[in-house]
C-alpha cells in the first residue's frame, strides 16, 4: 500500500484516529514516517506532549507499516509494547520513524523512534508486536 492508500484507509476504517490529523508522509517495503500535527488537547500540564499522545504515534506507525506490507488487514492487533519516554519534547508536530524489524504469517515486530519536527533528538521509541489473522 502506498502512502495516500494508508491515509484513506485510515480515513475509512479509523476515522477517529484519522482525526487526531496523522499523515502519512512516506512509506516504502521496510519503513515509513509519519507527522502528527500539534493540538492543544495533546499538552500535558509541564507544556509537552501527552504521554499517551506518543504512545497513540508509536502505535499507529506500526500498524500502518504493516499493512503497507500485506495489505488493508483491519483486524492487525497489537499484542505488545514496550516504550521508552527520553525526554519532554516541545509542543508541536511529532515526528515518528518506523521499521519492520520482522513481518511473519502471524506475527510482525516494529520499531518506532519519536522525534520532535526540527530535532533529531529522540524523545521516545517503541518496540511493537502484532498479530495478524490468518488468511482465507
Amino acid at each position: 500500500m502506498s502512502a495516500a492508500d494508508l491515509q484513506d484507509f485510515l480515513a475509512r476504517e479509523f476515522p477517529d484516529i484519522s482525526a487526531l490529523g496523522i499523515i502519512v508522509e512516506r512509506v516504502d517495503e521496510q519503513t515509513i514516517t509519519l507527522r502528527l500535527p500539534a493540538e492543544s488537547a495533546m499538552i500535558r500540564p509541564g507544556g509537552t506532549i501527552s504521554g499517551p499522545t506518543m504512545f497513540s504515534l508509536a502505535d499507529v506507525t506500526v500498524w500502518l507499516l504493516i499493512l503497507a506490507q500485506i495489505g488493508p488487514v483491519a483486524l492487525a492487533v497489537t499484542t505488545s509494547v514496550g516504550m521508552n519516554f527520553f525526554r519532554k519534547p516541545p509542543p508541536g508536530d511529532l515526528v515518528a520513524e518506523g521499521e519492520v524489524l520482522k513481518l511473519g504469517a502471524r506475527l510482525a515486530v516494529g520499531h518506532v523512534r519519536l522525534h520532535a519536527e526540527g530535532s533529531r533528538e529522540l524523545v521516545a521509541d517503541a518496540s511493537i508486536t502484532y498479530s495478524i489473522p490468518p488468511r482465507g
